[in-house]
């Protein structure tokens, strides 16, 4: 099984700490491409700011393994003559969490700090006793007496708030934070990038470690990247619910739990021959893994890159990920090492030309 070296979990936790909110990736994507800038042969950057590497350009088969590098967030909306933001979401946030979370501003005049404020306990009686946060009565407060002091600090309608919360590892075995979803896909697709210079291997296609943006709204990144690049394979890797935890129904969700390895998806857009492909390594290299099915649609950039350029074989390799979309996402080390592995193998695998077609 790989490691995590000093140097790679230094980049994970530069990388997760960042924020990347969905359409102002770019400050993520630098830090990305300058960790995989040593082990690939060249480097790009589309309009809209995928970032990808390319190992063995100009051949004849192209295989992409991919990820998406933006974060859910919130964009400013309204501000109130006494001083109040209220928002809107930018990807799926969850409002139900936002009360008394400190949030980061972002501005061209740098980061103002404000928090998702919420009457005290004391105040809510009668009817507002059982008050819950929805879209309509969260508010952020950056401590401004007014409309005109809000403005001053640069925050005006559009500017993208994020939650401020860092990375901490539990128990020594959980990272966990913010933004896991789906930067840690990013790291895993990094570091098969690193294994595979470290142990000199030559693969007999070009492939394309790629970093989407816009993920968190619609796919929106890996929908341009796939007509740009064109691939003939694509391995792509996001988070999965671990089902385990209390308030999750796993009849309803699928049986997936942290620490058991990756999970694989059965689901229309997903190549049959290649999932089968991908079971055949991890039972040929002892890689632990776990099946879900996903009716209609995935939800993830394989959906955008299976319905590419004619038909793209496809595969979802998915890390269980508790608590998707709030502060405290959590992800086994274990199961991190093995979505590496698995992709590494998998590449390995791979034949140049090697045709997917059904019969």
């Amino acid at each position: 099984m790989s490691h995590i070296t000093k140097k790679s979990e230094d980049f994970l936790y530069n990388y997760l700490n960042n924020a990347s909110p969905t359409g102002y990736e770019a400050p993520g994507q630098k830090i990305w491409v300058e960790y995989i800038k040593p082990f690939v042969d060249e480097w790009h950057l589309d309009n809209y700011g995928t970032a990808y590497g390319v190992i063995n350009p100009g051949m004849d088969y192209r295989v992409v393994i991919e990820a998406h590098a933006d974060e859910i967030s919130w964009y400013v909306n309204y501000i109130s003559d006494t001083g109040f933001i209220h928002v809107i979401r930018n990807g799926g946030s969850d409002h139900i969490i936002a009360p008394s979370m400190r949030v980061n501003i972002h501005t061209k005049k740098g980061i103002v700090k404000g928090v998702f404020g919420w009457p005290a306990i004391h105040t809510r009686k009668g009817k507002d006793e059982n008050l819950s946060p929805t879209m309509d009565n969260i508010f952020v407060d950056v401590g401004a007496k007014d409309k005109a002091e809000v403005l001053e600090m640069g925050v005006h309608v559009g500017s993208v708030i994020t939650f401020v919360d860092e990375l901490t590892k539990l128990n020594n075995v959980y990272y966990t934070g913010r933004a896991l979803d789906n930067r840690i896909g990013g790291f895993c697709i990094a570091e098969v990038a690193r294994i595979l210079k470290e142990n000199k291997k030559q693969l007999p296609f070009s492939l394309y470690i790629v970093n989407a943006v816009q993920e968190e709204i619609g796919l929106r990144g890996a929908e341009m990247i796939a007509n740009t690049i064109k691939p003939h394979v694509a391995i792509v890797t996001d988070v999965t619910h671990d089902t385990s935890t209390p308030l999750v129904n796993s009849k309803i969700q699928g049986d997936t739990k942290c620490g058991l390895g990756p999970s694989l998806t059965f689901a229309p857009a997903v190549h049959n021959k290649l999932l089968q492909q991908v079971i055949d390594v991890a039972d040929a290299k002892k890689i632990d893994y776990q099946l879900a099915a996903a009716s209609r649609s995935t939800g993830t950039d394989t959906d955008a890159f299976a319905y590419s350029n004619g038909g793209v074989p496809s595969v979802l390799i998915s890390l269980p990920l508790r608590y998707m979309h709030t502060t405290v996402e959590m992800a086994h080390e274990k199961d991190i090492l093995s979505v590496i592995d698995l992709i590494y193998e998998t590449l390995l695998d791979i034949k140049a030309g090697q045709s997917y077609k059904y019969f």
